[in-house]
């Protein structure tokens, strides 16, 4: 409510200008100055204020000093400067007295400036000049006229105690009795002395001048007595007529009238109507309409009033949180609604609400999982606060379950050790089995095996059984292939036929078993065993029918090889390309050459992206040599030359060609692969072979002079040496394969290469010793080994050489000295594994270094393979869709992480489910994000990261739906709880700053300075 500003006050304020114009008039001398300075005084009567100021100051400027004349001309060029609102006019007043101390219009003075700034409405200036008036030199009525102005100042400058003691004395004057009775009866309102006010107010209600604003302060004031039955009856009374500004004030006192009296059907459309203090609304008036729409069963727009009341903590929030928490229950939306509780069981202004608030958070955390801490830890806070609760048995139970639920089998571990029982002691070998498992899933074997081991221990029939089958398999794993066959054969024996079901892979397990054993022959029985159940998955399938037809091969069964295989290369299963080789190899071994050949051109030509395409030439080649065909062999090397330079099998297919020719007397041709394969691949036994079999050339052609001129160039043939460089490579050899003395290998080692830098074995002596230094993780001592085989021409040591120090510059992060070794092993590996090696970690190192265009390439290279592990396909879709993201095409990111979401699992399946969050924001589908936010955080709470950073996007979501409570609780949280991730800290605060400043626009509760 304004108080209102009279006009008729300064009505006055000409008056008093008027009647002291000419105090000193009969004072003046001299006649001619006299006569100027009446002119003056006439122009200053007309209002022309700044000739008469001119004038004035003429006169004064000319006047005796001292002289009255001079005295009044001054004081009217300061009362003129007034007039004008000239800055420096009340300097030019208190000029005129400091020279005029003892004038008589100094006081008049002092009043008349005040009256200005008063008639102007700046009553911080009127005080600051009516303070300096004499009261007592003023007459009866000035001085009436001076304590009203005063006093209404001191109203309007909320000085209210000063403003009673100048009003007060004037509430019975005829002049301004109703004035000051009015503003008495406000102040007294004001200052809550509400009998006093009422009393005084009364007294002059039917005063037309002030009847709309007196009968709001007393209908007010019978509200804050509580006589809200009147309070009702008199506002529905006044609503009619009453003036528009007061309506909405009006309206907000019927409505809370009715809220008090529990009538809140009734209360719902005066509150709503309320306008609030200059525009906004605060949290106490949210909370009155959301609780008559909550005692009403509306929850929803409950919920929507409610939900404003932020950035406050007293018992009004409280109760608000707590309501709110029971609104969004009744609308089954336990996520918010756990939220809501949180924040009531934080404030202690009930302590019974907040008991009950703690409670239902806990419960709430068991059901659907909590963002903050594990459902364990909320679970056990709540046992610690509230040891004597009602509810605390039923809580204790739901500890194991949360661990359970959380897939927190660690904390369920720690929680058992700590809380021993008998109950408990069982109930850890269950667990261990699943932290087993869960270890595993890893590839951390040697952490899971004590598990298993520990989970052996069970009663439980079925625990002890997927015990035993998880420590067999975790052995396999470990490379540990007898022991782990040992332990599935024991498994396989005591499993009864109705719990075979279970343990579907076991006949499979223990053929792999035999098989890395090499024993092929139970390996096959084994394998086909398995191959008789129902039902087995496609990838089990076809691996153990190519493993099949691999023991067949072993143990020279050719044709029972033959027909497994096809069973795979006829389904087009995984692998094909391999069977088809095999294939063909068997039909060689049974001198079935034309089908040999048949099966070889298969691969050749029907496996586009086969690795074992040079494979297949070279026996393909070989298989025509086999037939005396020797121009389709020529043709077969050469297009295996061709088209796969970087193939091991380059320099043996020379080696072939070159006695291809020599045996048709071709000896120019002959002599000319011998010599590339010397050059090619110098230090290695093709090359010594070469320089051997060109021997028999030169010697055929009868010049051995050319022969000695030749190898004498040649750095890694020294016939003299030779005797000397082989022992001393033969015992460095014997020590790095029996010593353990390690010191004693690598010194061993070094002596031949100090002694032998271009010997015959250099190659393998530095393979042997940059192994030992890369197993010890000694990086920079193996690096110098690798780097000399790879620089050297093509061994059999180069792919391995090339793989294990691009690990060592992917171990150090040193992505652009690991991407060239990495593209030059793509394009030379042989093994199927080093090449997915290479192009998986060419797709990660192009991603961590910026070249998202290269990155995308290989990973739709990889997916592009037949047979790709799971594992090695979400990665892939998942470089691609972060590539995406950082090149902005948002589509694409999109439909990759919708590919990984599907079929990942662990961190990838929680990045993937947090893009998909984040785009359907994005789309502003704020619902369908927050159920894939409520997924990623109940279920995956192990994931910290991706779960605060899905939260900030919740916050956000909430902000979109209206929901302004939700969307601060949220963010407020995130900045409170997780400061170790400071990006996402940064990302909520820039959110949570923006609401506020939107919030406070409407609310007057929220303060957007206010720092969490």
């Amino acid at each position: 409510m304004k108080i209102r500003f009279l006009k008729k006050l300064f009505i006055f304020l000409s008056i008093t200008f008027v009647v002291n114009y000419s105090f000193s008039q009969q004072t003046v001398a001299n006649t001619t100055d006299l006569k100027v300075f009446n002119n003056a005084l006439n122009l200053y009567n007309s209002k022309a204020y700044a000739v008469a100021q001119k004038t004035f100051a003429q006169v004064s400027k000319f006047a005796s000093m001292g002289s009255n004349l001079k005295a009044d001309a001054s004081y009217y060029e300061a009362m003129c400067a007034v007039k004008l609102n000239q800055p420096e006019a009340d300097k030019k007043v208190l000029s005129f007295v400091k020279e005029n101390p003892s004038s008589n219009k100094k006081n008049v003075a002092f009043f008349n400036l005040a009256n200005y700034y008063f008639s102007n409405k700046n009553t911080t200036y009127a005080l600051k000049w009516f303070q300096k008036v004499n009261i007592n030199a003023l007459s009866n009525e000035n001085q009436k006229e001076l304590n009203f102005k005063m006093g209404y100042s001191f109203v309007v400058t909320e000085n209210l105690n000063l403003a009673k003691e100048r009003l007060l004395p004037l509430i019975n004057d005829a002049k301004y009795g109703n004035d000051s009775r009015y503003y008495y009866g406000f102040i007294s309102y004001k200052l809550g002395d509400y009998d006093k006010a009422e009393s005084t107010l009364k007294e002059i209600a039917d005063n037309d001048l002030y009847k709309a604003e007196i009968s709001y302060y007393l209908l007010d004031i019978s509200f804050k007595a509580g006589k809200f039955n009147r309070c009702i009856k008199v506002g529905l009374e006044l609503l009619p007529s009453i003036d528009k500004k007061l309506k909405s004030d009006v309206s907000k006192i019927i409505g809370e009238s009715y809220f008090n009296l529990k009538k809140y059907a009734q209360s719902i459309p005066y509150l709503k109507v309320y306008k609030g203090k200059k525009g906004k609304w605060n949290n106490t008036d949210y909370y009155q309409l959301g609780y008559a729409y909550y005692k009403q069963n509306n929850f929803k727009n409950a919920i929507n009033n409610f939900n404003k009341i932020i950035d406050e903590k007293n018992a009004t929030s409280q109760n608000a949180y707590y309501h709110l928490g029971e609104c969004y229950m009744n609308l089954e939306k336990k996520p918010e609604a756990l939220n809501a509780f949180k924040s009531a069981s934080e404030l202690n202004f009930n302590k019974n609400i907040q008991e009950d608030a703690a409670l239902n958070y806990a419960k709430l955390s068991y059901e659907s999982g909590n963002p903050f801490k594990t459902v364990s830890e909320v679970l056990q806070d709540y046992l610690k606060k509230y040891p004597n609760s009602k509810a605390y048995q039923e809580i204790n139970e739901l500890v194991i379950s949360s661990f359970f639920n959380q897939q927190d089998y660690k904390g369920a571990l720690a929680f058992l050790s700590e809380k021993k029982s008998k109950a408990n002691t069982k109930l850890t070998f269950e667990v261990s089995l699943y932290r087993g498992i869960q270890l595993f899933n890893e590839n951390n074997y040697k952490e899971a095996l004590p598990f298993f081991t520990t989970a052996k221990q069970s009663t439980i029939d079925k625990v002890q059984l997927r015990a035993k089958y998880w420590e067999a398999e975790t052995i396999y794993r470990l490379n540990n292939f007898k022991d782990a066959l040992q332990k599935f054969i024991t498994l396989n024996t005591t499993l009864q036929s109705n719990r075979k079901d279970d343990f579907k892979l076991i006949d499979y397990n223990i053929g792999y078993s035999f098989f890395r054993l090499k024993n092929y022959e139970k390996a096959a029985l084994w394998f086909s065993k398995f191959l008789k159940l129902n039902s087995i998955a496609d990838p089990y399938k076809f691996d153990a029918l190519i493993r099949l037809g691999d023991s067949y091969f072993a143990t020279t069964n050719y044709r029972k090889a033959i027909d497994t295989y096809k069973k795979v290369t006829e389904n087009f299963g995984l692998g094909a390309d391999y069977a088809e080789y095999q294939t063909g190899m068997s039909y060689g071994f049974i001198d079935a050459n034309k089908a040999k050949i048949r099966a070889l051109k298969n691969v050749i030509n029907n496996y586009e992206t086969s690795t074992l395409k040079d494979d297949a030439l070279y026996q393909l080649g070989n298989t025509y040599v086999k037939l005396k065909d020797s121009k389709n062999a020529n043709i077969t090397y050469n297009r295996l030359i061709e088209k796969h330079p970087k193939s091991i099998f380059v320099s043996r297919t020379l080696l072939r060609q070159g006695l291809l020719y020599f045996n048709e007397n071709k000896n120019i041709q002959s002599l000319k692969k011998y010599k590339d394969v010397a050059a090619r691949f110098p230090n290695t036994p093709d090359a010594l072979e070469a320089v051997a079999n060109a021997r028999n050339v030169y010697i055929d052609e009868g010049n051995l002079e050319d022969y000695v001129n030749w190898t004498s160039s040649l750095k890694f043939v020294n016939i003299s040496n030779s005797e000397l460089d082989n022992t001393t490579f033969a015992v460095a050899e014997k020590k790095y394969l029996e010593s353990k003395k390690r010191e004693e290998i690598i010194e061993s080692l070094q002596t031949y290469i100090r002694k032998f830098p271009k010997g015959k074995h250099i190659l393998k002596v530095n393979y042997y010793l940059a192994n030992i230094f890369f197993k010890e993780k000694e990086f920079k001592n193996a690096i110098p080994s690798y780097e000399f085989i790879i620089n050297n021409n093509t061994s059999e040591f180069t792919e391995d050489s090339l793989n294990k120090l691009a690990q060592i510059y992917l171990e150090l992060a040193e992505y652009k000295n690991a991407l060239p070794l990495l593209d030059r092993l793509e394009q030379e590996a042989y093994i199927t594994e080093n090449i997915l090696f290479a192009q998986s970690n060419l797709m990660k190192g192009y991603y961590e270094t910026e070249a998202y265009d290269f990155a995308i390439k290989y990973a739709k290279k990889l997916l592009q393979k037949d047979k790709l592990d799971i594992t090695l396909k979400n990665d892939a879709k998942t470089i691609i869709a972060r590539s995406a993201l950082k090149k902005e095409d948002f589509s694409t990111a999109e439909e990759y992480y919708t590919a990984v979401e599907e079929t990942a699992n662990g961190q990838l399946k929680v990045e993937a489910l947090y893009y998909n969050a984040y785009f359907k924001n994005q789309r502003k589908e704020y619902e369908a994000s927050n159920k894939i936010v409520q997924k990623l955080i109940s279920k995956y709470t192990t994931y910290k990261y991706w779960g605060v950073k899905s939260y900030v996007i919740m916050g956000k979501n909430y902000y979109g739906l209206k929901d302004v409570y939700q969307a601060t609780f949220v963010l407020e949280n995130v900045i409170k709880n997780f400061k170790e991730f400071k990006d996402i800290i940064e990302e909520a605060q820039q959110e949570l700053n923006r609401i506020k400043e939107n919030e406070a626009k409407t609310n007057n509760s929220v303060n957007p300075e206010k720092k969490n």
